[in-house]
C-alpha cells in the first residue's frame, strides 16, 4: 500500500520503564516494520528506569539515525512519557508503541491504512475485534477492560470495543488539538474523552493480535490503575 502524499513522516512513540529484557527486541521489530512507505522517526522516552533500558536504547542510536532517546529525571508514569513523546514528535502521523512486546509492529499497515486512505483521523487497535491469535490470560483484566470501555462509551457516545488498547494512531493535527494532563495510565481514557469532543473527528477501530504478559514476565498495570482509569473517565467526560 502506498502512502497518501499528504503524509510523509510517521512518529512512533515508545514509552519505556524497566524494559531492559525487551527494549532491543521491540526496537528491532519496529525498525523492520512495514510503515507503508512513510519516513519514520522513533522516539523512545525512558521514564527513569532502574535498569539498563535507557543505556540499551541509547547504544542503538548510532546505528539508527531515525531514533531519538529521552530520559525523564524521575519516574512520572506512562502518560507523562507519552506527553513528552507527543511534544517531540514531528510526524504527520503519530503511533503509540508499548515497549513490552505485547503489541506486534507487523500490525502497522493495518493501523495506518484508514488514515492513509483519508477515512480516519484516529485509529484504535482492538484486542477484542480480531480473528488473529491472542494469548489467553487474566479473566478479571478482560472484565475490567470491558467495563472501562463501556463506561467510556456511555460518556463519549462512541462504540469502541477496546478503549484501553496500547495501539492508538493519530493524525498529528488532531492530537495537537487536545491538552493532555494525565501522568499514568489515566492517559488512555483522557485521550479518548478529549478526542471524542473534536467536531467531526473520524475514529476507526481495527482488530489486532495481542501477546499479553504475566506479572512474572513484567506486566505493570494493576488494580489502582483501573480505579484511576474509572476516575479519569468521569473527570474528563464531565468536568473537562
Amino acid at each position: 500500500m502506498e502512502s497518501d502524499n499528504k503524509f510523509s513522516l510517521l512518529s512512533i512513540i515508545i514509552p519505556a520503564y524497566n524494559e531492559e529484557t525487551s527494549i532491543e527486541s521491540i526496537l528491532t521489530k519496529v525498525l523492520d516494520a512495514n510503515c507503508s512507505d512513510l519516513q519514520v522517526e522513533i522516539i523512545v522516552v525512558d521514564d527513569f528506569s532502574k535498569d539498563r533500558t535507557f543505556e540499551i536504547a541509547s547504544e542503538l542510536v548510532p546505528r539508527y539515525p531515525s531514533m531519538i532517546v529521552y530520559k525523564h529525571s524521575k519516574n512520572l508514569g506512562k502518560g507523562a512519557a507519552l506527553r513528552t513523546g507527543f511534544k517531540k514528535a514531528k510526524g504527520d502521523i503519530v503511533l503509540i508503541q508499548d515497549a513490552d512486546l505485547e503489541y506486534d509492529p507487523k500490525e502497522y499497515p493495518k493501523l495506518l491504512k484508514p488514515i492513509l486512505e483519508s477515512k480516519a483521523d484516529v485509529v484504535y487497535g482492538s484486542r477484542f475485534r480480531s480473528e488473529q491469535e491472542t494469548r489467553v490470560l487474566y479473566f478479571w483484566h478482560r472484565v475490567a477492560n470491558g467495563l472501562l470501555t463501556l463506561l467510556s462509551n456511555m460518556f463519549t457516545n462512541l462504540n469502541l470495543t477496546d478503549m484501553e488498547t496500547g495501539y492508538k494512531v493519530f493524525r498529528k493535527e488532531i492530537l495537537d488539538k487536545v491538552n493532555l494532563t494525565e501522568n499514568r495510565f489515566g492517559i488512555e481514557p483522557e485521550i479518548t474523552a478529549k478526542i471524542s469532543r473534536i467536531p467531526n473527528v473520524r475514529i476507526y477501530e481495527v482488530g489486532i493480535s495481542y501477546f499479553g504478559r504475566t506479572y512474572e514476565e513484567g506486566k505493570k498495570i494493576g488494580i489502582k490503575d483501573a480505579f484511576r482509569a474509572f476516575y479519569a473517565i468521569v473527570k474528563y467526560s464531565i468536568f473537562n
